[in-house]
């Protein structure tokens, strides 16, 4: 069974039809590339690659596997144009063409089942430490690569991330698996699959991690726990009706900290302590389909996400004063609902249309002290019209409308036009223009520290002040792309050539640490223009051999806003940290990044992959650099069955060639003299599985 057959059967069934609909090619589908997949993530209409009005990377589940990541983040070293570091005292990042300076980067659209990952409580981005899925549980990621607020609105700005699990029809029965390993992996997981009854389907995965890649190096120490429960139910109510629901619990407990930091009346003010998080989530999707050309499905999403790293600062004055500190808490949650149609224009083409409603809100102590639950609610409507006037020309036009109770309304267009100049070759040309606004702490947010004895106050430092007129981010794209299907070859090629020009970059202009009365906010400080050229080239030479291979040059610049330098006393108007955070722009993306990723059957039924990823050096923030690296990771697996019990049994390395550092790894002067460096050391596991 293909890859796009084993989604769900309402989906393929669309799937199916959409294609049918389209003018398309024989082909000989023996060859693994002989047919380029069927997307629905950037138009919300099945498609295929060919007919996307962007470029799109779809990552299928031998390559997830073949990759030997551990965590889902890291599989996005084999997208063009994505960047990441591993998660540690700091939190992942997975972010697109730089701009990364935020911790939960906020940039990327993350969906799983069509449920938004972006929180309140994370600065409106991905915490991936407790993203709710599990590697074996994923069928699929389609890869926007290119800005999609039409299709997901402004969280879109960038790219999109869709991640689609297994249907649970295909997943019957049980199966265990464990990690073990250096650096104290130890992985355990157990997956339940059945039927329930006459009318659907149900899996159950149940997952816990443990590592302490790096710990006691340096200045910090690094450990990380997690828990995952996760259930999938999908059943079908008659022929013309299913329903799907998703709900389950993430939990994250991360080690973070310095073992020294500044002092305050003698006392840490970033001790090491446990990050505690969760995310809890509920979704129901119910789909109609009315005809053979017309169906449309209403969604409603839950999602509570909770923090925790407390700790306390005791001042011995009269009275005693104690201040509890808790900056990464307290909770942020989201209802969202959610109506979409797909119907087929007959000679007038397909039309995906619909509407949204979401509130969000988040409450924190630290950072909201005073405001209770602040709530935000946004709408959207939006639509994507794909025509196919001729064999030889697919035109897709998009509109969506947002309105922000905090950003205001923005009005998100989008055009291309591809030509498709043999079955084996497409050019596309395309526009579109997007708007992200920032969090609800850069909009809200305001606190201060003061101690005072009576009525003399000893210590009053203004932290952060929150913008409540702050203007959104817009992004202008224009874009010109290839796409190669060459099936004799058993090759494809996919080009993109981009130019993005993005007008007010928000970012938080630290206070000046001289003075007391000047805060932190979140502003404009610059426009950024990125163009560049990435690629990404699919080839099996052979029967039992996959090569794919990417590349990516991007060339960032800038321009400071008059308004950003003239901020009074904030960092900006010194000279050096104006200059660190230009280079913070315009460096935030490495210069050229390339991935190799070769898969090998080799005899005996063993599998055999070598996934090797070069990078050119990048900031992660405005004081460090990342260096240049070289990263190796192997996999050697053999998958068996010894009468009604299957399995599989594999041996993993990461960073195969040795230690070096992919976050902070040297400052300006070459050196690393604060020891935050961040360095990633050979990681070897064996990993078991056992399917009854």
């Amino acid at each position: 069974m293909s890859e796009v057959q084993q989604l769900s059967p309402t989906w393929w069934a669309a799937a199916t039809l959409a294609v049918m609909s389209a003018q398309s090619w024989s082909a000989d589908e023996g060859a693994y590339f002989s047919d380029l997949p069927v997307v629905a993530s950037v138009s919300r209409l099945p498609q295929r690659l060919a007919d996307a009005p962007t470029a799109v990377t779809v990552i299928d589940r031998d390559m997830i596997k073949a990759s030997g990541a551990r965590e889902l983040s890291d599989v996005f070293r084999l997208v063009p144009g994505f960047q990441t570091y591993p998660h540690s005292t700091e939190p992942a990042r997975v972010s697109y063409h730089g701009l990364n300076d935020e911790d939960y980067s906020p940039r990327v659209q993350v969906l799983i089942d069509g449920r938004s990952m972006y929180s309140p409580l994370f600065g409106n981005g991905v915490n991936w430490a407790t993203l709710p899925v599990a590697l074996e549980d994923i069928e699929r990621i389609e890869v926007v690569r290119g800005s999609n607020s039409v299709s997901y609105g402004s969280n879109a700005f960038l790219g999109v991330i869709n991640i689609i699990t297994i249907d649970p029809s295909l997943t019957r029965g049980v199966s265990v698996s464990t990690n073990y390993g250096s650096q104290n992996v130890r992985d355990y997981g157990l997956r339940v699959g059945g039927r329930v009854g006459e009318i659907g389907d149900f899996r159950f995965t149940y997952r816990q991690q443990n590592d302490d890649a790096l710990a006691n190096r340096y200045d910090w120490i690094d450990d990380f726990r997690s828990r995952l429960f996760d259930l999938r139910f999908d059943a079908t109510l008659d022929e013309r009706n299913t329903l799907q629901v998703n709900a389950g619990r993430s939990e994250g407990i991360s080690g973070v900290g310095r073992l020294s930091s500044s002092s305050f009346f003698g006392q840490s003010t970033n001790p090491i302590r446990s990050m505690r998080q969760t995310d809890t989530y509920a979704q129901l999707t119910w789909r109609h389909v009315v005809s053979a050309t017309n169906d449309f499905q209403i969604r409603y999403a839950y999602v509570a996400d909770r923090s925790d790293d407390a700790f306390n600062i005791v001042v011995p004055l009269v009275p005693v004063q104690t201040f509890h500190i808790n900056q990464s808490g307290d909770e942020g949650t989201r209802h969202e609902f959610e109506f979409l149609h797909n119907l087929h224009l007959a000679s007038a083409g397909r039309l995906a249309w619909g509407a949204s409603w979401r509130e969000d809100a988040m409450r924190s102590a630290w950072v909201l002290p005073g405001q209770g639950t602040v709530h935000r609610d946004t709408g959207r409507i939006f639509g994507n019209w794909e025509a196919k006037p001729t064999s030889w020309l697919t035109t897709n036009l998009g509109l969506a409308g947002e309105n922000d109770s905090l950003a205001g309304f923005h009005w998100s267009p989008r055009a291309s036009t591809n030509f498709h100049l043999s079955p084996e070759n497409t050019v596309r040309v395309g526009y579109s223009r997007a708007y992200r606004s920032g969090s609800t702490y850069d909009y809200r947010a305001d606190y201060r520290l003061r101690v005072q004895s009576g009525a003399i106050v000893l210590y009053d430092r203004y932290l952060f002040a929150a913008d409540r007129d702050l203007k959104p981010e817009q992004l202008d794209t224009w874009e010109l792309g290839y796409l190669g299907d060459w099936r004799a070859w058993r090759a494809s090629l996919d080009v993109r050539l981009y130019d993005e020009t993005i007008k007010d970059r928000l970012y938080t202009i630290d206070r000046n640490v001289n003075s007391d009365t000047v805060p932190s906010l979140t502003t404009p400080i610059q426009d950024v223009h990125i163009h560049g050229l990435e690629y990404q080239l699919k080839w099996q030479p052979f029967e039992p051999t996959r090569l794919v291979l990417t590349q990516s040059f991007p060339r960032i610049s800038s321009d400071y806003l008059p308004s950003a330098l003239s901020y009074p006393r904030g960092t900006l108007s010194q000279a050096t940290a104006n200059r660190n955070v230009d280079e913070l722009t315009e460096r935030s993306a490495p210069r050229r990044s390339t991935s190799l990723l070769w898969m090998q059957g080799l005899p005996y039924g063993l599998q055999f992959s070598l996934a090797g990823y070069w990078q050119d050096k990048m900031k992660w923030t405005s004081n460090s650099w990342s260096a240049k690296y070289r990263r190796f990771d192997a996999r050697l697996a053999y998958p068996f069955r010894v009468g009604a019990i299957g399995g599989e049994v594999a041996y993993v390395v990461q960073s195969l060639n040795g230690a070096h550092g992919e976050y902070k790894t040297y400052d300006g002067s070459g050196t690393d003299p604060d020891g935050s460096g961040r360095i990633v050391d050979r990681r070897q596991w064996v990993a078991l599985r056992l399917d009854f």
